[in-house]
This record gives structure tokens, sequence and C-alpha cells, in this order.
């Protein structure tokens, strides 16, 4: 079954959908320019809503070890998931006892990762333009023919630019076990709809199968 996560939650109503929906994992975003950024005490809230359901990913972008263990100190993470200037992530596993996930940007069959790099998994997104204010995918999606060929170093999930109109085909086309989405589940900047997320998580799990329509 195709995994899935839904990023940049920062309401009760799309949390919750999110538990409801059976996705993977939800993440919370720790970069301030982001328009999903919550504060420590807000993402805790939110994940106190639901005692299981997905893990809990914390998004942080050239972080310190102590900016990460600031967050942890008020909520319970299951993955970092981190982005730009990475400390050494032996050390950061020996400190937090926790996953590290590492963004990798793609542009070119030369960016794709022969080494993980001691990282957990690999998110493969397009890489940012030159003028972008914050990393990831920035709502655009790489050639996905680029991955034909390409040997994964670690487990690895597929981002940037999907929907639930085009997860099914992301899915079909690179073989990812794995998705994540963030703007492309909204219905404004920043702004989840809960709707798309449902249509997203069903559109992802039956690429296998028949798509389901997205509303």
């Amino acid at each position: 079954m195709i995994r899935v996560k839904i990023c940049g939650i920062n309401d009760a109503a799309s949390f919750d959908t999110v538990v409801e929906a059976g996705a993977d994992w939800v993440g919370f975003v720790f970069f301030p320019p982001s328009p999903r950024y919550v504060t420590p005490s807000q993402a805790a809230a939110l994940s106190a809503r639901a005692t299981g359901g997905p893990a809990r990913v914390g998004l942080f972008v050239d972080p310190t070890e102590d900016a990460i263990a600031a967050v942890l100190a008020e909520m319970h993470l299951d993955v970092l998931q981190l982005y730009g200037r990475i400390p050494d992530i032996a050390s950061l596993r020996a400190r937090f006892g926790l996953p590290v996930w590492r963004a990798v940007g793609v542009e070119t069959e030369a960016d794709l990762p022969s080494d993980n790099r001691g990282a957990d998994w690999l998110l493969l997104e397009a890489k940012p333009p030159k003028d972008a204010t914050r990393p990831g995918g920035n709502a655009v999606s790489f050639d996905w023919s680029l991955l034909a060929g390409w040997q994964a170093p670690c487990p690895w999930m597929l981002a940037g630019g999907l929907t639930p109109y085009n997860v099914g085909e992301a899915v079909r086309a690179t073989g990812a076990s794995a998705v994540d989405v963030s703007s492309g589940v909204e219905r404004a900047r920043g702004v989840k709809d809960t709707a798309l997320i449902r249509a997203f998580i069903a559109n992802a799990r039956g690429a296998l199968l028949t798509p389901v329509n997205a509303p």
C-alpha cells in the first residue's frame, strides 16, 4: 500500500481529517517564513487531539541541535525532516533517538543521490528556483522520468507539485511507495482543504488500482 504524508498542518479540522482519513504521517512546519508555520506549543496542542494516528514529523530548515531540542521539549515527534544545512546526522540520532529524513532538490539526473549521507529516508522534490524564499518543491514537480533506472540508496518519498489529481499518475510513473503533499491540498496559501486531503489519500492509495475522482 502507498504510504502518505500530509505536511504543513496548522489547524484542528485538517489535523482531525488527516487522522480520520488514515494518513501515515502528519507534518508540522517549524520554519517561521512558511505560511504553514506553527509554534511548538501550537503543534503540541494539535498533536494532542489524537493519542494515536499518523506518526508526527517535524520539518526544520537549517536547524541547530538546540532548535530541535526546544521543539522536542514541548511535544513528541517521531521523525525529523531536514532541509538546508543539516547538523551531523549521527549526532542527531544519538542525541534524540529519532529517524532523520533528508530532503533532496532534483532538477537533473545529476541531482539524484547515490548516497543517503546517513539519513533514514530521502524526500525527493523539485529543486527550488533561485529566487525562492522557502526550500522544498514550491508546488512544482520535477521530471519524473529522471527516476528511471535510479538506484535508491535507502527508502525514499516523492514530493513536490503533487495534488489529488496527479498523485495516481505520479505513483505509477515513478514507482514511489510513499508520497508527501502540502500546498497541493490547500484552498488558499497555507489553508488546508479537508476534502482535498481525503481525496489525495484515497487517490494515492488507489493509484495501483482504480484512481478515485477528486472533488
